[in-house]
């Protein structure tokens, strides 16, 4: 799997979604990350190894608190992608749009 197979994937999901929602504000503690998730602990912590394999985000352990940092280079590629394909389809809303305008 490439780097934007595994960064589609991680964010593939709403609670890793939320989680990088969360980070993307800052470090966190994985019970500050996964606040309002309505997910199991062990669920957390299956969605954090997505994210963690993915290089989405890092895991600092100080004593028995684990704090989060999002990886924000990581999704580069995946943003990059994003752009090149925003272009095709904003050119492609255009064409219709001008076919509507001249079929008026």
């Amino acid at each position: 799997m490439n780097n934007l197979d595994r960064s589609f994937l991680a964010l593939g999901h709403p609670v890793r979604r939320s989680i990088v929602d969360r980070l993307s504000h800052g470090p966190a503690t994985v019970a500050e990350a996964s606040r309002g998730t309505r997910v199991s602990k062990p669920a957390v912590t299956k969605h954090l190894k997505v994210l963690e394999d993915a290089g989405v985000i890092d895991r600092r352990v100080e004593g028995r608190t684990h704090v989060l940092t999002l990886r924000t280079r990581s999704l580069g590629e995946a943003e990059r992608w994003l752009e090149r394909h925003r272009a095709i389809w904003e050119a492609t809303f255009d064409a219709v749009e001008r076919r509507l305008a001249a079929d008026e």
